[in-house]
Parts: C-alpha cells; sequence; structure tokens
C-alpha cells in the first residue's frame, strides 16, 4: 500500500476521517494537501502531520474559486496530483420531507454533489495518470431513511457522479470510487445522533449500534484504511464502483 512520492488532496481534512486518512497517507509516504473551512483546525492538522510533508488551504468546496485554489496549491508546491480525495461534508437538518428546509436542501446537495463535481472539475486535468480520485459517500446511499431527505439524496447523486467520471478518467489509467462508512465515532457522528434521539424517543448511537451486525461504531482509523486501499495500487483494477465499510449495516 505504498504511497512513495504521490501527491495526494483531501477535502474535510480538518475532520476525523479527514485527518485520519491524510496521516495514514503520510504514514505510507505520501505528501497531503488539506482543504478545509477552519483554518485553526487546519493549522493544527498540518503541525501533527509535519510541514514536510503537508500542508493547507482554506475552501469552501461549494465555490468553484477555492477548489481551482486548493488544486493550484497543491500544484505549485508539488506539482500533479496523484490521489483526490472528495470528503468534505455537512448534516442538514432532520424533518420530513414536507417540512425540510429548502435552503438546507440546497446546502447539504452543494456540499456533497457539486463539493464533488468540482473537485472531479478542476482535479482531473492536474492528476498525473493512473491515479485515484475517492469520493466519501456514506451507506445513506445505499438506503432510504425518513427525515434526512437532503443527505440521503446527495449521497445517491454522489454514486451517479461516480460512475460517470469513472467512464471519462479510464482512458488515463484514473480510478474513481465512492466509498461508503457507517456511523463513525466523531463530532459529525454525535451532533447527528444528539438530534436524532430527540426524534426517537432513544438513544441513537445504540440504535445504530443495534443496526449494525458488527454491533459497533467504526473508527475514523478503519475508514482511513479503506481509503488507503483505494489510494494506493493494490485497487489497480477497482474503479466505478461502491466500496462499504458499514460493519454490515447495509446488509
Amino acid at each position: 500500500m505504498s504511497l512513495r512520492d504521490k501527491v495526494c488532496v483531501v477535502t474535510g481534512g480538518a475532520g476525523s476521517i479527514g485527518l485520519a486518512t491524510a496521516a495514514l497517507f503520510v504514514g505510507h509516504g505520501a505528501r497531503v494537501l488539506l482543504a478545509d473551512l477552519n483554518e485553526d483546525e487546519l493549522r493544527a492538522a498540518v503541525g501533527e502531520l509535519g510541514e514536510a510533508n503537508a500542508a493547507y488551504q482554506v475552501a469552501d468546496v461549494t465555490r468553484e474559486s477555492d477548489v481551482e485554489g486548493y488544486v493550484r496549491a497543491s500544484v505549485s508546491r508539488w506539482g500533479g496530483i496523484d490521489v483526490l480525495v472528495s470528503n468534505a461534508g455537512n448534516t442538514g437538518e432532520i424533518a420530513p420531507v414536507t417540512e425540510y428546509p429548502t435552503d438546507v436542501f440546497d446546502a447539504v446537495y452543494a456540499v456533497h454533489v457539486r463539493g464533488a463535481f468540482l473537485a472531479c472539475k478542476h482535479g482531473l486535468p492536474a492528476m498525473r495518470d493512473n491515479g485515484s480520485i475517492i469520493i466519501a459517500s456514506s451507506v445513506a446511499a445505499l438506503r432510504g431513511d425518513p427525515g434526512v431527505s437532503a443527505y440521503i439524496a446527495a449521497k445517491h447523486a454522489q454514486i451517479g457522479l461516480m460512475r460517470s467520471v469513472a467512464r471519462e478518467a479510464a482512458p488515463r489509467g484514473i480510478r474513481v470510487n465512492t466509498i461508503h462508512p457507517g456511523p463513525v465515532r466523531n463530532s459529525f457522528q454525535t451532533g447527528l445522533e444528539e438530534r436524532l434521539s430527540k426524534v426517537l424517543g432513544r438513544d441513537a448511537t445504540a440504535f445504530f449500534d443495534e443496526s449494525i451486525p458488527l454491533g459497533r461504531h467504526a473508527s475514523a482509523a478503519e475508514i482511513a484504511r479503506s481509503m488507503l486501499y483505494l489510494a494506493s495500487d493494490l485497487s489497480s483494477f477497482t474503479t466505478g464502483t461502491t466500496l462499504v465499510v458499514d460493519g454490515g449495516m447495509s446488509a
């Protein structure tokens, strides 16, 4: 799973999965540019990873100029990109579709779908042949659940985007896949579960654990290891597919 001398870009890089992925990539020889909204968190993340192997760019993944900016920053520092991980995300609201705020729906869709689209649009021209694009989707892309229509719709849409781009990028040997984590022990999931507990009338964390055959949430490190597989040459004949890492939740 060597990424020696590979250049990787990770959006949502200051979050738990993004940072765990970046750390694992660096540990396998890569140089990584992190893109996220919070500069303080990005600066701390680069300090943790080491400035020799990591850099950051503040970016809103829904803004085309910002996406062009993080691609340009990576190329300027290290040259062409080998691995692009579109990982930025948001949760939205929990409400029936008839009551779902339209502006929140648009915001969720923009981060997950427009963000991944822009990453591919501007990232592909800067990528070396035989690279890898990984779009971080979710178990939500493989099921339907009430109250989260925006998140479910956005995650399903990422699969369609991935399959289209996989066909377009294949002549250059660039692989494009989605990864589908189940619930992960992190602040993103905790915030969601706190709100969902009120809707369910019971502890949402326990509810999810009961729904997962392996009986627990994943760690960010476990998701990162699957990211590493898709980033490395071990997945050299894997493209246009959905890698599910959900403890059996969607089985």
